[in-house]
């Protein structure tokens, strides 16, 4: 009979083992459930991120006057084009207040 009793102990023990580890499982399955849809979520607008910048550098580069563009070009090339420092040398191409709003500050007031 004692047998018998420890089988019983030994299948209610595994029994709830298998109960703890299937609501493990459920709760994993929920959490990667999520983690995919907000992956998909970022990956979208990661999308339509990318799609706007893409569209604000071409617009960037359709309203920029020439000469905007030529001290655009001086900037990037690594000399201040402000009137603080025109023409000096930007060390370690550091950006400039002052070059950008040269450069792009005043395109809203036309």
């Amino acid at each position: 009979m004692e047998q018998q009793t420890d089988y019983y102990a030994k299948f209610a023990e595994l029994q709830h083992v298998a109960q703890d580890l299937t609501q493990v499982l459920a709760e994993m399955k929920d959490n990667i459930s999520q983690v995919l849809e907000e992956n998909a979520e970022l990956k979208i607008e990661n999308e339509h991120l990318r799609s706007r910048l893409s569209e604000m550098d071409n617009k960037k580069e359709l309203e920029l006057p020439h000469a905007r563009k030529t001290l655009e070009k001086l900037y990037e090339d690594g000399f201040h084009v402000c009137t603080v420092m025109y023409g000096a040398h930007r060390d370690g191409h550091e950006e400039c207040a002052f070059c950008l709003d040269v450069i792009y500050g005043e395109r809203g007031s036309k």
